[in-house]
């Protein structure tokens, strides 16, 4: 499938923090409930393990559900500790992780703009569910930084890019959202109202997932811009697609100094 890179709502500065937050705490929820980025946290630990690094900054981290995740799954003994960072923050889900891990999940509460903003904290960098919001040419820029600061760098998206896809997110979210809203964490009042009786945060998020899969970024398309990015072959780079243990496809790329 051709890489189309319509608009999606929750780019624009224009548009509401309360209906974004709801997007993102439901992707972060059914995300969780999938167990969706689960091979994740081997990559993350073998980047700890191999790099020395002990401290993940995670980028455009939504709600930062896979961060939770990985936190509760990655070997406690490496000692690992992540910062949350997004150009719009959820705060209220930040908060909520932070006093559930006692603080081994800190957040940035300004805003990090992933292409102009100076990401000044060693550590793995990880994205998950983002990198297709930028373009190709953004993407390079993305690691060329990432080589210029000789920091890991881990990226997760979607691997299923394809008309089934599609089908599924038309079919299986408004049910998930007719269902699931009352329980996604944290219990909000208005994201009860934007979701059943003015139905914004539904529609805006059903939009943006159909278009998020017809901007994934295909594992060989991301592997080339980081050997565009990495001229003078200044890092290590792998990429692929592994399945999680529902049998999606988690497309990866993984980017770390060489000795």
């Amino acid at each position: 499938m051709k890489r189309f890179h319509l608009f999606e709502f929750e780019d624009y500065e224009w548009f509401p923090n309360s209906i974004r937050d709801g997007g993102t705490d439901f992707l972060g929820f059914v995300l969780r409930l999938l167990n969706y980025y689960k091979p994740s946290v081997e990559i993350i630990e073998n980047l700890a393990k191999t790099s020395g690094q002990r401290h993940v900054i995670d980028l455009c981290s939504g709600n930062g559900s896979p961060i939770s995740l990985v936190q509760e799954k990655i070997d406690h003994r490496l000692g690992v500790t992540f910062t949350l960072t997004d150009k719009f923050p959820n705060l209220s889900a930040f908060n909520q992780l932070k006093t559930n891990t006692n603080g081994i999940i800190n957040f940035k509460v300004e805003s990090l703009d992933l292409l102009n903003d100076n990401i000044s904290s060693e550590g793995i960098r990880t994205l998950f569910t983002a990198i297709h919001h930028f373009k190709p040419n953004e993407v390079k820029t993305i690691l060329e930084n990432t080589i210029k600061d000789k920091m890991p760098i881990a990226i997760f998206d979607g691997g299923d890019k394809h008309l089934g896809s599609i089908l599924a997110i038309l079919i299986t979210h408004p049910i998930l959202f007719f269902f699931c809203s009352p329980f996604i964490t944290p219990f909000k009042w208005n994201r009860l109202l934007f979701t059943y009786l003015i139905p914004l945060i539904p529609i805006y998020a059903i939009w943006d997932g159909v278009v998020s899969i017809l901007r994934l970024h295909k594992p060989k398309e991301l592997l080339q811009m980081a050997q565009n990015a990495d001229q003078d072959q200044k890092f290590k780079w792998s990429a692929g697609k592994t399945k999680n243990g529902i049998g999606f496809n988690m497309a990866f790329l993984v980017g770390r100094p060489r000795v």
